[in-house]
């Protein structure tokens, strides 16, 4: 049964330890701007881009080589009225061998069409999944915003003038 939550799927010739430990290192992939352990079970991370985007994440499911499932336990959005937009929601990577390739599949559960910033938060995670981490996992080096905040997330915010 397909659901409405945003979806991203990447395929990749390194092994689902690869993988795995890729996605756990959201500093390589999704930003610089971490404060906090992201690879840690029960460990609470800080992202923020700006006054944009704050939002605070736990792992709170991992099986090593398998799954990671982390919720969203508070968020803000400087670009939308309603204020509990992916509070309570879930990212959760799922990692299996199909055709001998490893395939990753990211779910925000909770995303949903519905929300109002499902359109930049499509694209956002478009980009991060398709692009960012599948380069992590093929070449070892991803393309996270940097500190200085300027990056992927200066592009996005400058096509849906988030400012």
């Amino acid at each position: 049964m397909k659901t409405p939550d945003y979806t991203a799927t990447i395929l990749v010739s390194q092994n689902q330890t690869t993988a795995f430990n890729a996605i756990k290192n959201f500093r390589a992939w999704w930003s610089e701007e971490i404060e906090g352990n992201t690879d840690q079970l029960n460990e609470v991370f800080f992202y923020h881009y700006k006054d944009i985007h704050l939002c605070k994440m736990k792992l709170i499911e991992m099986v090593p080589d398998e799954k990671l499932v982390y919720q969203v336990i508070d968020n803000q959005f400087n670009f939308t009225k309603d204020k509990t937009e992916w509070i309570n929601t879930k990212l959760i990577f799922e990692i299996t061998n199909e055709g001998g390739k490893t395939k990753v599949r990211f779910t925000h559960q909770g995303l949903v069409p519905d929300y109002e910033c499902y359109d930049v938060c499509f694209d956002a995670w478009t980009g991060y999944i398709k692009k960012s981490l599948y380069n992590l996992i093929t070449t070892g080096k991803g393309e996270p915003n940097p500190l200085e905040g300027e990056g992927f997330n200066a592009q996005l915010a400058e096509k849906w003038k988030l400012k």
